[in-house]
């Protein structure tokens, strides 16, 4: 679906590069992530697949076409939605779709119901300017695929959502997923990036350090061991053993036959250990 190969690009009457020759390859169905701190280049990257920047070096095909060369007929097949929403405030939130709707000649979703698919049902006649911000990143998400497109680009879906919301919107992409639509999302919240990446591409300075699968890199990175609290003489005590000596390790089998457990879980590696780890940067 997306072919990218030694792409750079500099912002005019810029000295530096912001894409520093970059390249990576994302399958139909699939979510691909990209992950890095503000100033990173993930948003360069994703105006250019999205044919706003088109003064860059290399190759970008999106749909097996080179954005360069792309007409007004690309934006019928791909959805886009930007971090920080523009409607028109003055309409109500039926209104603005109903607007952006004849935007496209080809078919799209009925208002109503993707106004229902975010909750946003009982609002549909209310202004946009009387939104909260969660409201507005939740009426931006669904106009971004109002038109079927089979791409998406998605950049920071789940911001300025509080956490019943935010579960909403990460199940409604992994539909769109399955629907077999192509997902494309920039972040810098590595829980969102773990939880429904298929694959992440760590960038950092314009260039990317690595391109895998969060659980692998997980797995890759996580201590082979399982970590257990316990109480025992009234004291709350904390054991640490290796999970391939757990099945003959006695003192384990003592404290799971003797004592009362408070907790006992796996030693594993946050995406963000690994960024740091990899990149040597922060997010912040």
């Amino acid at each position: 679906m997306i072919d990218v190969q030694s792409l750079t690009y500099t912002y005019p009457h810029h000295k530096d590069r912001t894409i520093k020759g970059i390249g990576f390859s994302i399958k139909k169905g699939e979510i691909f992530g990209f992950l890095g701190p503000s100033g990173a280049g993930k948003s360069t990257t994703q105006k250019i697949l999205i044919g706003l920047l088109k003064g860059y070096s290399g190759s970008v095909k999106v749909l097996g076409e080179e954005i360069r060369t792309t007409n007004s007929e690309f934006y019928e097949k791909i959805g886009v939605a930007f971090e920080f929403p523009n409607f028109y405030s003055k309409f109500t939130a039926l209104e603005n779709l109903k607007h952006f709707q004849r935007f496209y000649s080809v078919e799209t979703i009925d208002p109503l119901e993707l106004l229902s698919s975010v909750g946003l049902e009982k609002d549909a006649n209310t202004k946009v300017g009387s939104f909260s911000k969660g409201m507005k990143m939740r009426l931006n998400f669904i106009r971004a695929f109002m038109n079927k497109p089979e791409v998406i680009f998605l950049d920071e879906p789940t911001s300025g959502l509080d956490p019943v919301n935010a579960r909403l919107m990460k199940e409604k992409i992994l539909q769109l997923k399955s629907d077999g639509k192509t997902i494309i999302i920039t972040t810098h919240h590595m829980m969102l990036a773990q939880e429904i990446c298929d694959r992440v591409a760590f960038i950092v300075d314009g260039q990317i350090s690595l391109i895998d699968s969060p659980k692998k890199l997980m797995l890759q990175k996580s201590k082979k061991s399982v970590k257990i609290e316990y109480e025992k003489e009234g004291a709350i005590r904390t054991s640490e053993f290796l999970l391939n000596e757990l099945k003959t390790n006695r003192s384990f089998q003592d404290i799971l036959q003797n004592e009362y457990i408070l907790s006992i879980h796996t030693e594993e590696a946050s995406l963000e250990d690994i960024f740091i780890e990899i990149t040597g940067r922060s997010l912040s």
